[in-house]
């Protein structure tokens, strides 16, 4: 891919590039819907990602192209000019980034021309918008030398997906992206953002990446929906407890006190947060103490909260899950990120791969009308230079 994307870069803008980038894409192995929640997450930064080819300019403009969306073209701007345009598109993720940057008072002179390249499928829940974030960060700080760790560039790639974009996600994509290491899950405290680095071994065993191929925009979806619904359930838990966020209660307190909500919808949507909660600091042990039958149970559970208790599964993302979960090869299997679409993940036993692939794509087809695709991801470092 490091060949590849200087090719395309070469092709594009008629010179050589100066630099290569890598930013990751991410799953998250368990804690769904926790994150805005003031609760855990478990996610690791993997192999698929977006490689940046780059070559600074000696003028303030940017010119950027994604392999991705050739029918964009290159989209232009200046840095005079670091405002959100629905025309340019994919674009206005780097823009983010530049625009918060220098609004934090760093020092960006001069424009760039940038290739971009991802294997993420697009709008498959893998985080493929904090991946360009974080790896325009990375590509800003390396070439114009800012004096910024990876932390505050993490909290820069949460606001452009928040202020910029509009979409009220939490902090854990970016922080997976950004603070992601090879073999290891985060296991993130997202009202501290304190983590654990925990290995993740899974021996004979290997994560699928199911993709639905029904894409979703976070934007379109019920996403904000749950969030507001959590807020409520939130707001007459704290006529009794004294709690900021959702992720502060226990399960047993919780269950003692849902009368609390006077509400069926609110108590499901906390049940699951705070249930969800409590899976991410078991999941911790047991892959501690390599238990993978335990680990798969906890990612079943997962999916049955998510499903019934939070309801953003949907068909496609059933049908995935179930045929997984019922194949001799697969420890547990649940959706991944977001929902509404998008990928689920699947612990499968290497040696037998090939017939899981051909005997999920074959049901999901079958169900759909229509075909997944799998992928066998590792668990890689975070946005680098390489």
């Amino acid at each position: 891919m490091e060949d590849e994307i200087k090719r395309i870069f070469a092709k594009i803008f008629a010179e050589s590039a100066q630099n290569v980038y890598f930013a990751p894409g991410r799953i998250n192995l368990i804690g769904e819907h926790t994150d805005y929640n003031g609760g855990n997450v478990f996610p690791a930064a993997i192999t698929l990602g977006t490689y940046a080819a780059v070559r600074k300019r000696d003028d303030r403009r940017f010119r950027l192209y994604s392999k991705n969306f050739p029918e964009k073209g290159i989209i232009e701007f200046s840095l005079e000019d670091l405002t959100y345009s629905e025309e340019d598109d994919w674009a206005n993720y780097p823009k983010g980034m530049l625009y918060f940057l220098r609004d934090e008072g760093f020092s960006i002179d001069k424009g760039m021309d940038i290739a971009f390249y991802g294997n993420i499928p697009n709008g498959a829940g893998l985080s493929s918008s904090a991946s360009i974030e974080l790896l325009t960060g990375v590509v800003i700080r390396d070439l114009f030398d800012l004096p910024i760790n990876t932390l505050d560039l993490v909290k820069l790639g949460q606001k452009t997906e928040n202020q910029f974009i509009g979409v009220n996600s939490g902090i854990m994509d970016q922080y997976a992206v950004g603070m992601g290491e090879k073999d290891h899950a985060l296991l993130l405290d997202t009202n501290t953002l304190d983590y654990e680095v925990v290995p993740a071994d899974f021996g004979e065993y290997v994560l699928a990446i199911m993709n639905t191929n029904k894409q979703r925009k976070l934007t379109d979806s019920k996403y904000n929906e749950r969030r507001s619904e959590c807020e409520q359930a939130l707001q007459k838990l704290q006529e009794k407890f004294s709690i900021h966020a959702l992720g502060e209660l226990d399960s047993a307190t919780f269950f003692a006190n849902t009368d609390l909500l006077r509400s069926d919808v609110l108590t499901k949507r906390a049940k699951h947060v705070i249930t969800e909660n409590e899976r991410t600091k078991v999941a911790k042990e047991v892959l501690e103490k390599g238990d993978l039958v335990e680990f798969g149970r906890l990612l079943n559970d997962s999916h049955t909260s998510l499903r019934n208790d939070y309801e953003v599964t949907g068909k496609e993302l059933d049908t995935l899950v179930l045929a997984a979960q019922q194949h001799p090869a697969v420890l547990g299997a649940r959706m991944t990120g977001a929902g509404f679409g998008g990928c689920a993940l699947a612990l499968v036993k290497k040696t037998e791969w090939a017939d899981f692939v051909e005997d999920i794509s074959q049901i999901y087809l079958d169900k759909m009308g229509y075909s997944t695709d799998i992928y066998q991801a590792s668990i890689d470092d975070g946005a680098r230079k390489l």
